[in-house]
């Protein structure tokens, strides 16, 4: 276990301490008032982020579960001739990137806006390899961005100008960061969870062949960690997949109860009712021991990152995606969801400065990355606990 991953758990007793026990029945948790639901909190973040009035953030937040839903379909039943989509909040539609006037009409014909794009996924695909081999050990992360139709190459800041003169720059842009992206290494999801002298929290609960067990980010569990929660075993790591991935999953012992929910710390938990893979532009909240309930947007798909292990090497993640919601080392496995849909875990992000504090703290963007928990379910024939 090397120290990139989490935080030292000598550094966190007073944020274990508050955190609501694990082992509470779902009877016994404390219920969510409609102001504090994931949708309510998620359409307070977007019409701030947005500039809506909150009684169209709510009905944008409403529609965009069927938004996504339409876009996987859409993307499905067009195959090389879409290129990504995205739900533009502001305007409160879908829209499909194509790369033929038959295929913009076939998008119409569902409901969705269409927009013909230069690039097809092919060759954003190629754009991206190739400017990965440019960066070389300056790439921080790389992604399709569907809504410039562009790759997205993010290198530190003093490297941008040497990085752009050497990429094609009609099909990729490259960004500058300052943060350094690392892993950000009940049972409720997001609540926190201990091992080897580390935290990390949960990501959701499970069952597999019938058995209860709890998904986590895989760095969490190099090395088959046991887990313990406020000083009591909790479980002991089954399978992980890191680097490549980034999820794991564990045992859970029978003296625990997993509950089909997501601690919101504020004395709250919401439910778990299934999973899905949201579109690009959908609102999120995530739920972890460091930074707690905090909400955002989802960016892009796919995306690629290379993790600082502090020790002169890199770990490379794939299949990513990337949020603007703020996270911190510790928060690494915890829960995401869109309104009541599990999305993923987190994986990491960019921590600034000598804390690794997320942006919004000191006036910087936030960036996040979770693994998808669709993925994770298929992998280890798991079963999504609900409620």
């Amino acid at each position: 276990m090397t120290h990139r991953s989490v935080t030292l758990l000598a550094g966190v007793a007073s944020a274990a301490v508050a955190a609501t026990a694990l082992y509470a029945t779902p009877a016994s948790a404390a219920s969510a008032e409609p102001n504090d639901s994931v949708a309510e909190m998620s359409a307070q973040w977007l019409a701030k982020d947005s500039g809506l009035t909150i009684e169209t953030a709510r009905d944008r937040i409403a529609a965009q579960d069927g938004l996504s839903t339409k876009a996987a379909a859409l993307e499905k039943a067009l195959g090389a001739k879409a290129a990504g989509s995205f739900i533009d909040q502001k305007a409160g539609t879908l829209v499909v990137n194509v790369t033929d006037a038959a295929a913009a009409k076939a998008v119409q014909a569902k409901g969705a806006t269409a927009k013909v794009v230069a690039n097809d996924t092919a060759e954003l695909a190629t754009a991206e390899k190739s400017a990965r081999a440019v960066a070389g050990a300056d790439a921080i992360s790389t992604y399709s961005d569907p809504m410039t139709n562009k790759v997205v190459l993010t290198v530190p800041a003093d490297k941008v100008a040497a990085t752009k003169a050497k990429v094609d720059t009609s099909r990729v842009t490259v960004e500058g960061t300052e943060a350094t992206m690392t892993t950000q290494a009940n049972v409720y999801g997001g609540q926190q969870i201990e091992f080897s002298g580390y935290v990390c929290s949960l990501g959701f609960n499970a069952t597999r062949s019938g058995t209860p067990v709890f998904i986590t980010a895989g760095h969490c569990a190099e090395g088959y960690q046991s887990f313990n929660r406020n000083g009591t075993y909790l479980g002991k790591t089954q399978a992980y997949s890191f680097p490549g991935n980034d999820y794991a999953y564990s045992s859970l012992a029978s003296t625990w109860t997993g509950v089909g929910a997501v601690d919101m710390y504020n004395g709250s938990a919401r439910r778990v009712s299934g999973y899905s893979n949201a579109a690009v532009g959908t609102a999120v909240c995530k739920s972890g021991r460091t930074t707690g309930w905090t909400c955002g947007s989802v960016q892009a798909k796919n995306a690629t990152v290379n993790y600082n292990n502090g020790d002169g090497t890199y770990s490379t993640v794939s299949g990513l995606t990337k949020s603007n919601t703020c996270t911190e080392g510790g928060d690494s496995g915890g829960s995401w969801l869109a309104s009541t849909l599990a999305q993923g875990v987190t994986s990491g992000g960019a921590g600034y400065g000598v804390n690794g504090v997320c942006g919004e703290k000191v006036g910087q963007p936030n960036i996040a990355y979770f693994q998808p928990v669709d993925e994770i379910l298929s992998v280890y024939g798991l079963t999504l606990k609900t409620s």
